[in-house]
């Protein structure tokens, strides 16, 4: 069987500039679209998923201009979308699929999003139960899946929403469906998520006794503006633990998000005893952004994920528990039952790929756990065709040889030329 071998490497060294954060990324597009006039966005991830995002805008009648490093959206308002001929494909990209449920739901017209066989599979009632709530005629499958048909409606109802499941995606859907309703749209989390939204739009947040809540008004306008996207944070992980790993290795990451509801990450890192440090802090458009530097030190000790925890850091576990497991660390996981619908069940995948690596890895409902001290071997991962779980086994085969990967191309969904950057870093 072909497989891509992954070459272990000596050390990493050198400076990086990350992709534009995948996150930012989409919803500074979609913000862009939404206001009246000419938005200028700096720094864009060239990754597959905001690709999604620019072509599904395109069908809806936007004009976007894309030019080296500067990308140029033409907004019409948030009336100003048009019917799309055909049903628009959201790619891989569960977060084009729910924001656009929150915008289209106001429109006048119909539409039908669509996407990739992972995406088709992904829950959506999440999103659908409280959209249709505000009014919106919207519907998936039997199985609460994509496709979902859109009739819009002009005049939502506004709504008071607590989260019974933790995601940004849903929560910023129905503060974008809150624009097209009379009054004003609460989300309320009782466990917080990403704010970027919150943060780029300016939005109202305070403590209520369920959590934490924000708001926003309906009839609210958009200001054509310019954004900055910072390096990816979710990316930068990958390249955190490949240096913490190899001796020898000193790299600096530039221009990083920070944000305190994504940076939490560096903590858990810290808890395994990486040389991890902040630098160059500064806060563009809302967004705190700093460059990272990491020294080579090794990982010890033991991380324990619970489920309070795992919210703030649901992408970047694959990561964390490989890293773990390559250093001979101890790690449990509880309450992370979400990864289990992602872009594939990423629990099974990490507990059947490390216990192929000779890891003893106890398997939950809701996560898994390992004990310390694995002799951990190559092995033949498969990645489901799942960007993260192809960087996070990438990042073990530097360390441990043997390691080949079913699919590596699949990591162009959210990091671009990263197998370039991994061996431009080798090469110092």
């Amino acid at each position: 069987m072909s497989g891509h071998a992954i070459e272990p490497a000596r050390r990493l060294t050198g400076e990086v500039m990350l992709p534009g954060d995948k996150s930012v990324s989409h919803r500074a597009l979609l913000f862009s679209a939404l206001a009246t006039g000419k938005s200028v966005i700096h720094g864009l991830s060239a990754a597959q998923d905001p690709k999604s995002t620019v072509h599904c805008l395109r069908a809806l009648g936007i004009e976007v201009h894309e030019e080296r490093n500067t990308t140029e959206v033409i907004g019409r308002g948030t009336r100003g979308f048009s019917a799309p001929a055909a049903a628009l494909d959201c790619g891989n990209s569960g977060t084009t699929m729910r924001l656009l449920c929150g915008i289209l739901s106001g429109q006048t017209f119909e539409s039908t999003l669509t996407g990739d066989g992972s995406l088709m599979k992904r829950p959506m009632k999440r999103v659908l139960g409280p959209l249709a709530k505000m009014g919106a005629s919207i519907s998936g499958t039997p199985a609460g899946t994509a496709p979902i048909a859109v009739k819009g409606n002009p005049y939502l109802r506004p709504l008071r929403f607590i989260a019974d499941v933790p995601s940004a995606q849903v929560k910023s859907a129905i503060l974008l469906a809150g624009m097209y309703a009379a009054g004003e749209t609460t989300v309320v989390e009782p466990i917080p998520t990403r704010d970027h939204t919150e943060r780029m739009l300016g939005l109202k947040s305070f403590d209520v006794p369920e959590g934490r809540a924000v708001t926003t008004q309906g009839g609210m306008s958009i200001p054509a503006r310019e954004y900055s996207v910072p390096g990816d944070t979710s990316a930068a992980v990958f390249l955190i633990a490949a240096a913490s790993l190899l001796p020898g290795s000193d790299i600096l990451l530039k221009r990083v998000s920070v944000n305190p509801t994504r940076a939490q990450v560096f903590e858990r890192f810290r808890r395994l005893g990486v040389s991890l440090e902040v630098v160059e802090r500064v806060t563009v458009a809302g967004e705190e952004i700093a460059d990272v530097r990491v020294r080579a030190s090794g990982l010890s000790g033991a991380l324990d994920i619970s489920a309070p925890e795992t919210a703030s850091v649901i992408d970047e576990i694959p990561m964390l528990a490989v890293a773990a497991a390559v250093a001979g660390c101890s790690f449990r996981l509880r309450g992370a039952q979400e990864l289990r619908v992602k872009e594939s069940d990423r629990i099974e995948l990490l507990v059947k790929n490390l216990r192929s690596m000779e890891v003893e890895v106890e398997e939950y409902a809701d996560g898994f756990a390992f004990g310390p001290n694995n002799a951990v071997i190559g092995g033949r991962i498969g990645t489901a065709g799942d960007h993260r779980i192809a960087m996070a086994f990438g990042v073990a085969g530097l360390v441990v040889p043997g390691v080949i990967l079913d699919d590596a191309s699949c990591v162009e969904v959210s990091f671009p030329g990263f197998w370039n950057t991994i061996d431009r870093l080798r090469s110092h």
